[in-house]
């Protein structure tokens, strides 16, 4: 786990415990980026270009450095400002030093607007701190009170451990009963006192306050927008965003044995956009030890960068979109490398449509998937031998399975997590079609319902009883409002009437048409728990409603939630000196889908057309008409199998789970789930198969929190004291 930490305190009398704290805590091997009384800390496995700092100085040109460097020997002073950039970023060293010109004004949106993934930490004089968190919440920020200050990380665990914060019960009943609604979650992390700073909002901490408001606030009811400018801006965004991963190689050539870079193919057109974009960008030349060492730059102009990040444009451009990756490189090599593309299970996979076209800079590897590779196949060896992610996720029990996929991948390999929830055609968006006075442009996904459960419920449920359904939530949800609709998902909770995922597609769709929708394991959660998340909702009721449409903001959220997913796959199943890439979670791709029409989004196969219509502006005009349209695999198989062969597993470690001796499920329910998982005859709806996930998963995170030993990630703590005994 990579992670940043620092802090902000006000100042301290010496003698005090606050005072001898600062003194003597630090992070476990870390890197210091800069020190004084706001210090900053890059802890894990960074490498050399994923550590940009920018300084400037009153009278002086700002120096910008690349890689670990010593701490700077010049004092601070009020007027001194400090950026530092980690992670994957595209911006030059120009763009770097201009903007954090910009910033001494106040602005600080124009950060986040560079290619890539990264976090932003901006420090003015010697006092005040900014970090700015992503649009996705990929890239998240955390803080708690400490030292009569603030300190802050981009994991929550360290500052848990720092405060020695308690298990929050109350978070873990949110996050299972209602896992994509802010309204429960809050801000709150599973860790008492330790708070997450919401997606696209900066934290300030000044004087050791903080302080959180929004840089880049969502957008409410806008003017409609036409779709061919909004599909340009999505297709440049996109380009840049995969052609910055690309180039960026040069600087990790990996292991021996190992493709540099590598795309997956296990997951429809939208890995596979990304890897046809990604096999279109020449390769660097494996640098040298003179051209990958750390470059320290002194800027007293805007000019272009050397290194790998370098967006010249000399040399002439192939491609309809400007700006576009393919140009030719005075450092190509002779023989274009190949691309290890990975696929996981699937002899046939719906892939093969995109590789059909000649693509001969893939290396297509099929893995085979052998029972180590199923889901929850670590239930049948040591449950607690896996990594501790910073959260729990279901990604936990399908981390054999990741893993599998990224080993044969490359060094960087690029995934294509994300693209559902930022392209998507979320159900409630029908809500806001509605509300914009547009009700003819519900025919088509309406009618795309109908088809659907026509086929497998008969004319009569898919001709009439799912277009009544399905429009009849959706004007319900227009016209309610905000604090009675939350109310009523309070009172459903109590009242235990959970959806439990059967039914048709329209059945589906129609329960998705609500400000709040019950997860998948909340089913199986106790009384109590679901009381106190029910108390949660009624709380957040009284508060103001959000400016924008009901549609956007559960879209929104579903975004979020896939981004904390992604965060701890990567936490469970990225290798050392591996980064795993999903460039549709990057700022500028988010805020290009914002500019798609909602009735864009929502028709049938609407994710395919616009991933085809990327690929087509890029220059890939070979794909076939109905690319992406084939028949889908079963998704659910290879979870099903998992299930069943780790049935003596989940016995054991349902038999004195933690989550019952905190009060959070229904122990008999869910061994009847698991009894029934175990039964080859009986059918389990995708809804069950994700609940269970999230219960096996959060038990799991549970057993392995239990066993870390506390202050792992900090020296100089004091022991914790051991509790009094009772006569």
């Amino acid at each position: 786990m990579r992670w940043l930490t620092g802090w902000s305190t006000g100042t301290p009398r010496a003698g005090t415990p606050a005072h001898e704290a600062l003194a003597t805590v630090t992070p476990i091997a870390a890197r210091p980026l800069w020190t004084g009384p706001n210090p900053l800390w890059a802890v894990g496995d960074w490498r050399p270009e994923e550590i940009r700092l920018v300084t400037l100085r009153p009278g002086a040109p700002a120096v910008v450095s690349t890689g670990p460097t010593v701490p700077d020997p010049v004092e601070d002073t009020p007027a001194t400002t400090r950026l530092a950039v980690l992670g994957h970023c595209g911006a030059t060293d120009a763009e770097l030093a201009a903007g954090l010109a910009a910033a001494r004004g106040g602005a600080v949106r124009h950060l986040t607007a560079w290619p890539g993934s990264y976090t932003v930490v901006l420090r003015t004089g010697t006092r005040s701190t900014l970090l700015l968190t992503d649009l996705a919440g990929a890239q998240p920020v955390f803080h708690t009170p400490w030292a009569g200050g603030t300190a802050y990380a981009t994991a929550a665990l360290p500052l848990a451990d720092l405060v020695g914060a308690a298990l929050d019960t109350g978070h873990l009943a949110a996050r299972l009963a209602c896992p994509e609604s802010p309204e429960a979650l809050g801000t709150g992390t599973p860790y008492l006192g330790v708070q997450r700073v919401p997606p696209g909002h900066v934290l300030a901490i000044r004087g050791g306050r903080p302080y959180v408001d929004a840089y880049d606030e969502p957008p409410g009811a806008e003017q409609p927008r036409d779709e061919a400018p909004a599909i340009r801006e999505l297709t440049r965004a996109l380009l840049e965003s995969v052609r910055s991963r690309v180039r960026t190689t040069a600087a990790a050539p990996g292991p021996a044995g190992r493709a540099r870079l590598g795309v997956d193919l296990s997951y429809g057109t939208a890995s596979a956009t990304v890897a046809l974009l990604a096999a279109a960008v020449p390769l660097p030349p494996v640098p040298t030890a003179a051209a990958s060492a750390p470059l320290a730059v002194g800027l007293r102009s805007a000019g272009p960068r050397s290194d790998a990040g370098t967006r010249s444009t000399a040399g002439a451009r192939r491609g309809a979109v400007k700006g576009s990756w393919v140009r030719e490189s005075a450092h190509e090599p002779s023989a274009p490398e190949q691309l290890a593309a990975v696929t996981l299970g699937e002899t046939e996979p719906p892939t093969t449509l995109a590789l059909a076209p000649d693509t001969p800079r893939l290396r297509h590897t099929v893995l085979d998937p052998g029972p180590d590779t199923l889901p929850y196949a670590v239930l049948r060896t040591d449950p607690q031998s896996g990594p501790l992610t910073d959260e729990p996720g279901p990604e936990l029990v399908a981390a054999a399975r990741a893993e599998a996929r990224f080993d044969a991948g490359g060094t960087d390999h690029l995934t294509g997590y994300g693209a559902r929830q930022v392209l998507d055609g979320h159900p409630a968006r029908l809500a806001d079609l509605l509300r914009a006075g547009r009700p003819r442009e519900l025919l088509p996904p309406v009618a795309a319902l109908a088809g659907a459960d026509r086929a497998v419920a008969g004319v009569l449920a898919g001709a009439l009883r799912t277009p009544l359904t399905v429009v009849r939530a959706a004007h319900r949800l227009s016209r309610v409002r905000y604090a009675e609709a939350l109310d009523e998902a309070a009172a459903k909770l109590t009242a235990r009437h959970v959806p439990d995922g059967a039914g048709t597609a329209g059945d589906r769709s129609a329960v998705d048409l609500a400000w709040c929708v019950p997860g998948p394991a909340a089913r199986w959660l106790s009384d109590e728990a679901l009381s106190a998340v029910a108390l949660r909702l009624r709380l957040a009721a009284r508060k103001p409603a959000p400016e924008e449409h009901p549609g956007a903001h559960r879209a929104r959220h579903a975004l979020h939630r896939q981004a904390r997913s992604y965060r701890t796959l990567v936490h469970a199943a990225e290798r050392p000196g591996q980064r795993l890439h999903a460039p549709f979670l990057d700022n500028q791709v988010v805020r290009a889908a914002r500019l798609l029409p909602d009735d864009i989004r929502l028709q049938p196969g609407a994710r395919h057309a616009l991933l085809h219509a990327v690929l087509t502006g890029a220059g890939r005009t070979d794909l076939p008409p109905d690319w992406g349209r084939g028949p889908r695999p079963d998704r659910t198989a290879p979870t099903r199998a998992g299930l069943r062969l780790a049935a003596d597993g989940l016995a054991e470690l349902f038999d004195a789970p933690l989550l019952a001796e905190a009060g959070l499920i229904d122990l008999p329910a869910v061994r009847a789930g698991l009894a029934h998982c175990a039964d080859p005859a009986t059918p389990l709806s995708p809804a069950a198969l994700a609940g269970l996930a999230d219960l096996v998963s959060t038990e799991l995170w549970l057993r392995r929190l239990r066993a870390r030993r506390h202050g792992a990630c900090w020296t100089g703590l004091p022991r914790p004291r051991p509790p009094a005994l009772t006569p």
